[in-house]
């Protein structure tokens, strides 16, 4: 392990790779990082798909033996072999760590981000078709997908939360959690296996922020640069502290075998090339988290990466900044409400870009 990597880890954050790819399963680069990269994990979501299956080669086997198959059928298959092969290289890493890591994620189509009940029944499809018990399905924080996070939980079905942007989202995104446990408790579901993780987006805040900062043009705006999305996220953990250690519900599913939701820091590649390519990593060390990194986010840490803990001591900082912003007439509301709406239809794009890709190998491989 890289002395870099190894004390992130030790500190208490699990590290998850932000991509997946068939190359990078049969290539034995995943087993490459697990084994010294301290990575314990892995997310996709519809661009990472669109990036891997826009390769032509690695998939035209499975093409092949699909046949004509109409488009959706051979996006499930393609997506569900990567995952469940991916799952089955970290199971060794699931089963030491009581299912805590050696998870994999896969989303449901984004454009059912705003219809609960597809969610609901595309989260149970995805879930039983993989069928790997260190899988994570992923639903957006949106307005819809709550009710859809606590059904599915509800089914004792593992569940990463995504596109979350706002403390007001999260605190609604962590009921939904503990809502949906009670029930897969009541319904007769085993805890103790369970996983959840809560996907916070991080540099997109800087990124929508820092733009309103410029536009402001004054000393106090520009002093403010490059600070909302880790202040936004180190208040998100203050309310993850705060919320299991008070919630009256939740002592009952911890001596059920329940774990807690963990916060997972996701977006945490440098967009603005001033800022360390460490930034969103190495100002987000604590217990109990999950950052899910590309690739090359990955490789700057463990090349120069800090990984001691950053967050305890900040929340009143944090909070300043928060005033500050607002003082100045930024509305953070504003500013996650467009990021969450502008994150679905991204990923609605790169889904497009999937369906037209997977029809071109279907047709190319079948003549």
């Amino acid at each position: 392990m890289t002395e870099a990597t190894q004390r992130t880890s030790d500190s208490g954050v699990s590290i998850w790779l932000d991509d997946l790819s068939r190359t990078r399963i049969e290539s034995g680069s995943l087993q490459d990082l697990i084994a010294n990269k301290n990575v314990v994990g892995v997310t996709t979501n519809p661009s990472i798909f669109q990036k891997a299956l826009s390769q032509v080669g690695p998939y035209d086997a499975q093409l092949k033996e699909l046949g004509k198959v109409d488009v959706e059928t051979a996006i499930r298959e393609l997506t569900t072999t990567d995952v469940r092969n991916a799952t089955d290289i970290f199971r060794e890493v699931a089963e030491k760590t009581d299912f805590v890591d050696g998870r994999v994620s896969i989303e449901v189509d984004p454009r059912l981000a705003h219809d609960t009940a597809n969610t609901e029944k595309q989260a149970e499809e995805l879930w039983k078709k993989v069928n790997r018990p260190n899988a994570m399905i992923k639903i957006p924080a949106t307005l819809e997908g709550l009710p859809a996070i606590t059904a599915t939980l509800a089914k004792g079905i593992s569940v990463n939360v995504t596109l979350i942007f706002s403390i007001e989202r999260y605190a609604q995104v962590m009921d939904a959690f503990i809502e949906g446990l009670s029930q897969a408790a009541a319904n007769g579901h085993d805890l103790k296996h369970m996983g959840s993780v809560a996907s916070f987006f991080v540099s997109r805040v800087d990124t929508a922020v820092d733009k309103l900062l410029e536009a402001n043009g004054s000393d106090e705006a520009k002093k403010l640069e490059g600070k909302a999305a880790v202040a936004n996220a180190r208040l998100a953990y203050e309310l993850f502290e705060k919320k299991f250690g008070s919630d009256p519900r939740w002592p009952a599913l911890e001596a059920k075998g329940a774990k807690r939701q963990r916060p997972l820091w996701a977006s945490t590649g440098t967009k603005n090339a001033a800022y360390s390519d460490c930034k969103y990593v190495d100002e987000l060390v604590a217990k109990l988290v999950v950052n899910t990194m590309p690739e090359k986010t990955l490789n700057a840490l463990a090349d120069h990466g800090n990984g001691a803990p950053s967050i305890e001591g900040t929340y009143a900082e944090s909070k300043a900044v928060m005033d500050k912003l607002a003082d100045l007439g930024i509305s953070i509301k504003d500013v996650t409400d467009k990021l969450e709406a502008d994150g679905v239809a991204a990923f609605i794009k790169s889904w497009d870009s999937v369906i037209a890709d997977v029809q071109s190998g279907i047709d190319r491989v079948n003549g």
